[in-house]
């Protein structure tokens, strides 16, 4: 049936109460007035928009003191890049075949396509509870939070435990990105000294005496970057004394667990504490050889039950990234499960073969004093600055000369010492501690003029990609 319109009346109405949200009885329809649009601004007008406090507080130490180290490398030698604390540079450590079937999987079966609990999936947590259990430090899987990467793990226990105003403790020399972490959120970062002259373990009167009233946790990194020292077990049960005396949680930095060489082991703080609350980070970068990977885990370990709101409180900041890369927790329990001890073994005898080259070569060089590693992937030697000079220009000269690339303590707040990576291939950490003796010899003979004297118009930047590390 058609309808005309000439009987349809279109006159406006009057607004009716019974239309009206607020039941406003006074309300009347009234038409819309046009406007005219905003006259827009001439794009020359636009002031600058600076970037916000937050993100301006947001500093990579390692990142000021290599932009401050732009110079050229020698043309006429290939580059050995001993500043990259990344396993995978060379090639010559690739993952596992494990690792690799893993992720395949994971990728051809579609079920981790999706989005998962922003803690990350039940039977990624499984597995790393199953993983990271040892007599003493038992775990369930809702202890476990998935993050992107052990730098995630370790940012989401410092915004759960501490507010601005507080204070972290942090060792020096150490990990830069503690302190990248806290600053913008204003929390203070106190630094506790290693024994460099000595044995690489805390000064453990240092670090008591940088607790207050208002520390909220101790960072512990076993085995450690940039030192490459394990710490005992009697060590670990000494912090953990001071921990409880202050009532202090602990927040493991454990990326490089058993990544331990000769006769050292690794032993778990968290296996040693019985009262103090440990939170324990994590993942698959190092020990796997995947930080490209970008997933580690948080595990709490709380027999007091202290850390409730702070387990709470930690899930809350898992759901600020929706949780990490679901194809990778999917691969994530056949790596952890089936990676064979030898794959292990290997990586171990590598970073030995490479440690013990360095400390031997480094302990023949006039003024040069090596750090002898137990663990991780680096090494650290002590210059005598009186006679090879500030260990930021030696490692320019280094680059110049015999483009050989370390990075210099400084970044690891402990200015005299350099630190090398322990991953290349042994034939080539044999070249580059060669190049460097050859170069520390003649300038102890005064052969070669200092940093100070080269062109710096000619430069590129010789240590950028070492602000990526876990």
């Amino acid at each position: 049936m058609s309808v005309s319109t000439s009987s349809i009346n279109f006159a406006p109405r009057k607004f009716s109460p019974k239309d009206s949200f607020n039941n406003n009885s006074n309300a009347q329809y009234q038409p819309t007035e046009l406007k005219k649009p905003l006259a827009r601004r001439p794009i020359e007008t636009w002031t600058k928009l600076r970037a916000s406090k937050h993100a301006r507080n947001t500093v990579n130490p390692i990142r000021k003191i290599a932009d401050k180290m732009s110079v050229a490398p020698n043309p006429d030698k290939f580059p050995i890049k001993l500043n990259l604390g990344d396993p995978t540079v060379m090639g010559n450590l690739p993952p596992s075949q494990a690792a690799i079937d893993a992720i395949h999987e994971a990728v051809d079966s579609h079920k981790s396509d999706g989005y998962g609990l922003a803690v990350g999936s039940l039977a990624a947590r499984q597995a790393v509870a199953e993983h990271a259990s040892v007599p003493g430090a038992e775990i369930n899987p809702d202890d476990v939070i998935l993050g992107s990467g052990c730098s995630h793990a370790i940012q989401m226990s410092l915004e759960a435990i501490a507010d601005p105003g507080d204070n972290v403790i942090v060792p020096f020399p150490g990990f830069p990105l503690y302190t990248t972490l806290c600053t913008p959120h204003g929390i203070e970062t106190r630094g506790y000294n290693l024994r460099m002259h000595d044995d690489g373990l805390i000064d453990l009167v240092d670090l008591e005496r940088n607790i207050d009233g208002r520390t909220k946790a101790i960072i512990i990194n076993n085995p450690s970057n940039p030192t490459g020292i394990v710490f005992p077990k009697e060590h670990l049960e000494a912090i953990l004394r001071i921990a409880d005396k202050h009532r202090v949680v602990i927040i493991a930095d454990e990326i490089y667990g058993n990544l331990t060489y000769g006769e050292t082991d690794f032993i778990p703080i968290a296996s040693l504490s019985p009262k103090v609350p440990v939170i324990t980070c994590d993942g698959i970068g190092k020990r796997f050889l995947v930080p490209g990977w970008r997933l580690g885990w948080a595990i709490i370990h709380d027999r007091m039950g202290v850390l409730t709101d702070v387990r709470e409180g930690m899930i809350a900041l898992s759901q600020k990234i929706v949780g990490p890369c679901s194809l990778v927790q999917g691969a994530l329990p056949k790596i952890l499960r089936e990676t064979p001890k030898s794959y292990f073994d290997h990586v171990r005898s590598v970073l030995k073969e490479n440690a013990d080259i360095c400390y031997e070569a480094f302990s023949q060089i006039p003024y040069m004093h090596p750090l002898r590693p137990q663990g991780a992937m680096y090494l650290m030697v002590r210059i005598e600055e009186k006679y090879l000079g500030e260990e930021t220009d030696l490692v320019q000269e280094l680059i110049k000369n015999e483009s050989v690339y370390c990075l210099p303590g400084s970044a690891f707040n402990i200015p005299g010492w350099i630190r090398l990576v322990l991953t290349y291939p042994p034939e080539i950490t044999r070249e580059a501690c060669e190049r460097i003796s050859r170069y520390c010899t003649s300038k102890l003979q005064g052969d070669i003029p200092s940093i100070n004297a080269y062109d710096s118009s000619d430069h590129l930047n010789s240590c950028g990609s070492e602000s990526n590390e876990d």
